[in-house]
């Protein structure tokens, strides 16, 4: 049997990847800094994932364990282990780098020259090729070219909705995901055999499936979370049904959509159906998912390379529609949530600095920019 180590032992670590990886018959290790639940789950061994769609099922998934992340016993496991993974989020990557670094060191170290393959499952743009850089770090330049040799860095897109939900029968190692998953993983990164995971797909153009998950899912998702706080509303289902905020994150997508036509060739007509499964998806009756989850991070979200400004940097790029996108941004700078430390430090700036060199300072777009004054115009009339 194949061994994984899976950095992440959250609701997204369980109810996605260490699922996909258990299914497909891996003996999984969580690591995670939370004490009680690796203490539950090294005891329990196993918990249930509640899949729901147009029907709900439960699946339980066996022969697990967990391990401390700060533990001995975690570079031990990644001496012999077949497979990293990580769901960790990306502002917790890079402190991972330094273990995933000393698990490497102790691998070749014990003579391990089997290859290893890292793939990062986080909602970042290359994820697995930033870490990489985080953990050479921490590596020497010999460790470095035995890596380079032997450790596959394998950039991944991801794509499944597990918000935060009560377990059933107050076991808090259950977990509730919705049936659509999406695992793309770049073929050519590997280090020896691709591993055979139900659920796994693999690609030659990553960039293409990374940037259609980030301008569709992730940049529709927020802003039905931006929209619907400015409405009053208290989760993304009821935000997606009002029928004026369905109609502006359908367009927003359909803005975002046509950079990806024009990039990558698209189908139009694929690309939005794919549009309309995702408004579907944020409407399933069975998720309960808060839009101050969905919102929280603005300034993140608000970053270069992400969902709001990349795809608005692409329709300058091809001259196409941006309204929409606009408003989603300016929606994004209303966002006022205290127990989000970025929402603090983005309303402060907007107190201190304005609109323009707040926009300028955390997105990168040019003060001065027409996209900057519609932003601003449009953020007064909100």
């Amino acid at each position: 049997m194949k061994n994984a180590v899976h950095f992440g032992a959250g609701n997204i670590g369980r109810g996605f990847i260490g699922k996909l990886l258990a299914d497909a018959h891996i003996q999984v290790t969580f690591a995670d800094v939370n004490e009680p639940l690796v203490d539950q789950l090294s005891h329990q061994q196993h918990y249930k994932v509640k899949i729901v769609g147009h029907d709900c099922q439960i699946d339980t998934v066996t022969k697990v364990t967990a391990v401390n992340s700060a533990s001995h016993e975690l570079i031990e496991r990644m001496i012999n282990t077949d497979l990293v993974t990580t769901a960790v989020g990306p502002a917790v990557l890079d402190m991972i780098a330094k273990t995933i670094a000393k698990g490497i060191e102790a691998r070749f170290a014990a003579g391990n020259q089997q290859p290893l393959n890292i793939i990062a499952c986080e909602n970042m743009v290359r994820g697995t090729s930033h870490l990489k850089t985080e953990v050479f770090k921490y590596l020497s330049s010999d460790l470095q070219a035995k890596a380079e040799q032997y450790i596959g860095f394998v950039d991944s897109a991801v794509d499944r909705i597990v918000p935060p939900a009560e377990a059933a029968n107050d076991d808090p190692l259950d977990v509730t995901v919705e049936s659509f998953s999406e695992w793309i993983v770049d073929e050519q990164q590997f280090k020896g055999e691709i591993p055979c995971i139900k659920g796994m797909e693999t690609t030659q153009n990553l960039m293409a499936f990374i940037e259609r998950k980030l301008f569709t899912l992730n940049t529709g998702h927020c802003i039905t979370a931006y929209l619907g706080c400015l409405k009053g509303h208290h989760t993304i289902r009821q935000a997606i049904e009002d029928p004026e905020i369905r109609a502006e994150v359908k367009q927003a997508m359909q803005e975002s959509g046509e950079v990806l036509i024009q990039r990558y060739g698209f189908d139009r007509t694929m690309h939005h159906a794919y549009i309309g499964k995702i408004l579907s998806r944020f409407a399933n009756p069975y998720l309960v998912d808060e839009v101050d989850r969905v919102g929280r991070q603005p300034l993140r979200k608000l970053g270069p390379n992400d969902r709001l400004i990349k795809p608005l940097l692409g329709t300058i790029e091809y001259g196409t529609d941006n309204t929409t996108l606009l408003k989603g941004i300016a929606a994004a700078l209303k966002y006022t949530n205290l127990n989000d430390p970025q929402s603090i430090e983005l309303q402060a700036s907007l107190k201190e600095r304005g609109i323009p060199k707040t926009l300028a300072h955390y997105s990168g777009l040019k003060e001065n920019s027409v996209e900057v004054q519609k932003i601003e115009a449009i953020y007064h009339q909100l």
